[in-house]
């Protein structure tokens, strides 16, 4: 269906970032947001774009007190000839679905959020970086904002978006791919069968903090997550999917434990793997056949998926007290195509051979 929000242009723009060189990620946000309520008995209703500010909330909210909330990663690029595109809404669109299915969150409409994006992108599209490796971050939200103790589903939501035009997510990344060091967490575990790990939800990620704390101090930018019942098999690095390359085969935790987020970026790199021939296994994989596997030199490459970085390529996994080189500890040629790949189709350098791209239509 066609969505006519309403309008309301803001009487103190932002200051601008001086340099699309350094925007680092989410570190500036543009003029505007959408905004849209949700009642029991009305649903979602009264959606409109509004000056981005702070807004009021009760202290009694319930998803202050009981998290009960969700939200998404999505960007919006553009390309050489000025147009501006998305990738990949429809998965955004089901994962959203199934986020708020398991938070006891109200749907939304099919076509929703893709028309808010639009919509909001037009309003703000001074906004959008030009330069190479730069994007649009967008950030739809929802949260239960019903004044109450009970431990029960909200009554009343808001659904938000709000835009930051971004650079690199990783700094060491803006003058292209390099490696990082990872730490293996043995100890504190990201989900559970049966829990949210599926789900995008801030709790997976607060819960996540410690463990981040602990690879920091070990010199590593982010943690290798092992599954809760044995400590054993790997799952994801950081918020991020893992793929792991050992001899001609690329392995990557499956998504019927419910511990794994389904990602967009990950669905592509399985796609374009199939599609050039190489082999891939969606299976469990233990922490002791990948550090077997580095020390008998079939440890080809690791990498790390997702939204805000593309392809993130690790080096050097810590385990234990001791340092395990992936490879010869540069970015591997599988993580390098993936990249060039995927963020060519993004950016409209490459063509998009998969149909994964979404132009925006800013049409009077």
């Amino acid at each position: 269906m066609a969505y006519n929000f309403t309008v309301e242009r803001t009487k103190n723009p932002k200051k601008r970032p001086e340099s699309e060189t350094q925007l680092g990620f989410a570190k500036y946000f543009t003029d505007h947001m959408f905004v849209m309520d949700y009642d029991e008995g009305q649903g979602w209703h009264d959606g409109r774009i509004v000056p981005n500010e702070p807004f009021l909330i009760d202290p009694a909210s319930c998803v202050l007190h009981y998290a009960q909330m969700m939200f998404e990663g999505m960007k919006a690029y553009r390309c050489p000839d000025g147009s501006i595109q998305i990738f990949r809404p429809e998965m955004n669109v089901q994962r959203m679905k199934k986020t708020n299915e398991r938070m006891c969150i109200p749907d939304l409409p099919d076509d929703l959020l893709v028309a808010a994006v639009e919509q909001l992108i037009k309003v703000d599209k001074d906004w959008m970086p030009k330069l190479k490796g730069t994007a649009m971050y967008i950030r739809p939200f929802i949260f239960g904002d019903e004044v109450s103790f009970s431990v029960l589903p909200a009554k009343h939501y808001r659904f938000m978006i709000i835009l930051s035009p971004t650079g690199s997510y990783y700094s060491a990344n803006d003058g292209g791919l390099s490696t990082t060091r990872i730490y293996v967490e043995d100890e504190y575990v990201r989900a559970a069968p049966g829990g949210t790990g599926f789900a995008k939800v801030g709790g997976n990620y607060g819960g996540g903090m410690r463990a981040s704390k602990n690879a920091m101090k070990n010199d590593c930018k982010d943690v290798l997550w092992l599954d809760a019942a044995e400590h054993k098999y790997v799952e994801e690095i950081g918020t991020s999917n893992a793929f792991f390359k050992i001899n001609d085969e690329v392995i990557t935790a499956p998504l019927d434990s419910g511990t794994i987020l389904p990602g967009i970026t990950r669905d592509s790199v399985i796609q374009l793997l199939k599609k050039w021939g190489m082999k891939v296994s969606e299976r469990k994989l233990s922490i002791d056949d990948i550090v077997e596997a580095s020390e008998n030199g079939s440890l080809k490459e690791i990498f790390a998926s997702g939204t805000a970085a593309v392809i993130s390529p690790i080096g050097v996994l810590n385990y234990k007290g001791k340092d395990y080189t992936v490879g010869d500890g540069q970015v591997g040629e599988t993580a390098q195509k993936l990249y060039d790949t995927l963020y060519g189709i993004q950016t409209g350098t490459v063509e998009d051979f998969m149909g994964w791209t979404y132009p925006l239509n800013f049409d009077e």
